[in-house]
C-alpha cells in the first residue's frame, strides 16, 4: 500500500478528482496549504505599497492506494497538473505500513476498496 501526496494548483483539481472517480479511486483527501518553492514570492501592489508574498496556495491531495495502482494515480495527477511553468506542485509516493478501516476492524488492503453495497450516498 502506498500515499500519494501531491500539492497542486487549484484549478488542477476538479479534472484530477473527476479522473479518478471514473478510474475507481473515490478516496481522496483535500487541504488548502500554503508553500514555497521555486516558484518564489509573487510581488502585489496592496494600497499603495509592494508586498512580497513568498507563500502561494495550494491543494494537498492525498490517496492511500494499492502499490500496483500507484502509476494510474499518478498518471492522473501529472495530466491534469503539468502546465510546464514553475509553481505546478510535487507529488511524494510514500509506504503505509498498516490501514484500519474504523467502522468494521478490517485492516490491509481490503480497506482501501469500495464495499459492494456503496451506492455514493454519504452517510452520517
Amino acid at each position: 500500500m502506498k500515499m500519494i501526496t501531491a500539492y497542486i494548483r487549484h484549478e488542477a483539481f476538479e479534472p484530477i478528482r473527476e479522473e479518478l472517480l471514473t478510474k475507481g479511486f473515490p478516496s481522496i483527501s483535500v487541504c488548502e496549504v500554503k508553500g514555497s518553492g521555486r516558484q518564489r514570492g509573487i510581488t502585489e501592489q496592496y494600497r499603495g505599497s509592494s508586498v512580497t508574498n513568498y507563500l502561494r496556495p495550494k491543494l494537498k491531495l492525498e490517496c492511500a492506494v494499492a502499490t500496483e495502482d500507484v502509476q494510474a494515480v499518478v498518471d492522473v495527477i501529472l495530466q491534469h497538473a503539468r502546465t510546464g511553468n514553475v509553481g505546478d506542485g510535487k507529488i511524494f509516493v510514500q509506504a503505509i505500513e498498516q490501514t484500519y478501516r474504523i467502522r468494521t476492524g478490517e485492516s490491509g488492503e481490503v480497506t482501501l476498496q469500495l464495499h459492494p453495497e456503496a451506492s455514493g450516498e454519504v452517510h452520517g
